[in-house]
């Protein structure tokens, strides 16, 4: 039975969605911890109410970004997982931190990498004129929002779009690739080669 620890920063809507997803489709996982880095996020009250282990590391008590790397990679270590799932965790991480969790360390970026790293993506791609959007499930590297791609989904730009109505449609996409990505990580149906994700089983790795 492999071990998740979810980490989140606010509602946490994607570790809603593998919660669920855990549960219904009979993971051989389950979902043992869920840590922000906030007190105030609301993805914790989601987390307890369904008997998972909740916990804070909060970054602003942290002197260092080493500091809070260390403490958070102390309480993620606590709950011993297989996986570490970021599911809008809204801080960076060390290299140190990621080399730690290295090929069990799984983020989703709302762009398709390597287009648009870091933040404001949907403002972004809209100022770009970009015809299609979408969410990018990968393994974490050192180097900010890149790392080998496990799945992608794409998302056209409508006439009219705004940040929000994007962002809203690529965030429903987000729900269906993400656990499916995580999924495959469980049943042991990833594997990287020369830097690149194979799903062992054929699927696709694109949901359109």
């Amino acid at each position: 039975m492999k071990r998740i620890v979810i980490l989140i920063s606010g509602r946490g809507s994607n570790m809603e969605a593998i919660v669920h997803a855990c549960r219904a489709h009979t993971w051989p996982a389950r979902v043992v911890a869920v840590v922000a880095n906030t007190p105030q996020a609301a993805g914790l009250a989601f987390a307890a109410g369904q008997g998972i282990t909740t916990a804070v590391v909060d970054h602003k008590v942290c002197g260092t970004r080493d500091a809070f790397d260390d403490a958070l990679a102390a309480e993620i270590d606590r709950h011993a997982p297989d996986l570490v799932v970021l599911a809008g965790f809204m801080r960076i991480l060390g290299a140190a931190f990621v080399r730690h969790y290295e090929g069990r360390l799984l983020n989703i970026h709302p762009s398709l990498l390597p287009a648009f790293p870091g933040l404001h993506t949907h403002r972004r791609a809209l100022a770009a004129g970009c015809q299609v959007s979408g969410a990018t499930v990968h393994f974490v590297t050192a180097e900010l929002d890149h790392g080998p791609i496990v799945m992608q989904s794409v998302v056209p730009v409508q006439p009219g779009d705004t940040e929000d109505s994007l962002a809203a449609r690529v965030l429903e996409t987000e729900h269906r690739i993400y656990p499916r990505a995580v999924q495959w990580f469980v049943n042991g149906r990833l594997r990287v080669e020369n830097g690149r994700v194979r799903q062992l089983d054929g699927e696709s790795q694109l949901l359109q």
